[in-house]
């Protein structure tokens, strides 16, 4: 029987020859992921079970990454009472604050193989799909059953294949490529189902770009955003220790629910306006939108390649006054290469105020909130009403290189442009 690649893996979970879309199923969990928002919250409610165990220590990886640092007293009790509930279970795979985001480093450090059905509670665990991992945000009450009983019942979702061609101009990024996708098909237009990139644009992607794609998957309402498992895989967890790794892709005569063609040639650079993340028009069409704010980092652009392509623009340059410019790298180990590479120093003299290795302003909890009537454009994933502090704060979305642009520019501007002008 012909597969997608989320059929593929979904079968190779629950131990059967084949699964089909719409079926119902109880699958095996190879890796949850909880971090500092509800771990301490599953794992207490895993004490109130009477369990005192997790169903494997060694596929639970626990992390410390919105609130930090701590930013009241309430947090580091949480913080507190986490690291004392990892201890007790024997979960090695913990990251205290300062070390990322989970979404960058469960890659990152090759906890994430071709195949696997991991879940999260947080809704960006399609980020993982990246690597052609079915991997998808559950809820408290689902992941302490997965904690409890390492399993987890499923719909297997029907799949939307996209098949991308053509090679993406100067100055625009896959940032673009998934935020055109949200705003020509919609935030519900994959609800509850798989997404799966292909074509001989996806062959030409490395894996950041694809960790971008994927991580925004969710907004467009998928279950699952998927790349198969090619060369690029391979390099990128070979680079992490991880060998062997085999191709994993769809059959070619798989059956889909839609397969959309787009050539990504003639893409500009896009931006996601106030207050949804499918509100996207193109950056040379928006006219004059002054900012006060500009952000990079999150677990969709704060790896070393973003932060790359923004110093690329800013180099030489300063923030224009009135704009204050925040960057978070995704990872400690991002941090480390970008000090190492000049990117930093590059970002500080172009007037960025660099901080901690977390969500940061993305989450809203406490750094880089905005005052009411102000404008902020960051490479996040979410531009909700509030998400940021004021409700009267208006947020928009760009790619690194849009975001960059429009600090020096003091408004939302074209990288295409700047770059060359400012």
């Amino acid at each position: 029987m012909s597969s997608t690649l989320a059929e593929k893996i979904m079968a190779r979970a629950t131990g059967r020859e084949s699964v089909s879309a719409g079926e119902f199923v109880v699958a095996d969990i190879d890796l949850a992921m909880v971090h500092d928002i509800f771990a301490a919250s599953v794992f207490d409610k895993l004490v109130d079970l009477g369990r005192d165990e997790v169903f494997d220590p060694d596929k639970a990886v626990v992390v410390v990454d919105h609130l930090v640092p701590a930013p009241s007293p309430e947090a580091a009790a949480l913080h507190q009472s986490i690291r004392q509930h990892v201890a007790r279970l024997g979960i090695d795979a913990f990251y205290d604050a300062g070390e990322g985001i989970s979404h960058q480093l469960l890659p990152e450090q090759g906890h994430i193989r071709p195949g696997m059905l991991a879940v999260g509670s947080d809704s960006h665990t399609t980020t993982y799909g990246a690597l052609a991992a079915a991997a998808t945000g559950i809820g408290t009450s689902e992941m302490v059953y997965v904690m409890a009983t390492g399993r987890l019942w499923f719909r297997v979702p029907e799949t939307i294949r996209y098949e991308l061609s053509g090679s993406l101009a100067p100055g625009v990024s896959w940032k673009d490529v998934i935020l055109y996708l949200a705003g020509r098909f919609g935030s519900d237009s994959a609800q509850y189902r798989a997404m799966e990139f292909g074509g001989p644009a996806v062959a030409e992607a490395d894996m950041s770009s694809r960790l971008t794609v994927a991580n925004m998957g969710v907004e467009m309402g998928a279950k699952f955003a998927l790349f198969p498992s090619d060369e690029v895989t391979a390099d990128y967890l070979a680079e992490r220790g991880v060998e062997g790794v085999a191709p994993l892709a769809a059959d070619s005569d798989a059956s889909y629910e839609a397969v959309h063609e787009l050539d990504l040639s003639n893409l500009a650079p896009q931006v996601a306006l106030p207050n949804q993340v499918d509100n996207v028009e193109p950056v040379d069409s928006l006219g004059e939108i002054t900012i006060d704010q500009a952000f990079i980092g999150s677990c969709t652009n704060g790896r070393i390649e973003d932060l790359r392509a923004a110093a690329a623009i800013l180099d030489g340059h300063k923030v224009a006054p009135g704009v204050r410019l925040l960057v978070a790298p995704a990872s400690r180990a991002v941090l480390t290469q970008a000090i190492d590479e000049g990117i930093v120093a590059t970002l500080i003299d172009a007037g960025a105020s660099v901080l901690p290795s977390g969500c940061g302003p993305c989450f809203g909890g406490h750094g880089g909130l905005l005052a009411p009537g102000e404008r902020c454009i960051g490479t996040h994933n979410r531009n909700f009403i509030g998400r940021m502090g004021s409700p009267q704060a208006e947020i928009y979305l760009g790619s690194p290189e849009t975001v960059a642009a429009s600090a020096i520019a003091g408004r939302i501007a074209d990288p295409r442009k700047e770059a060359a002008n400012v």
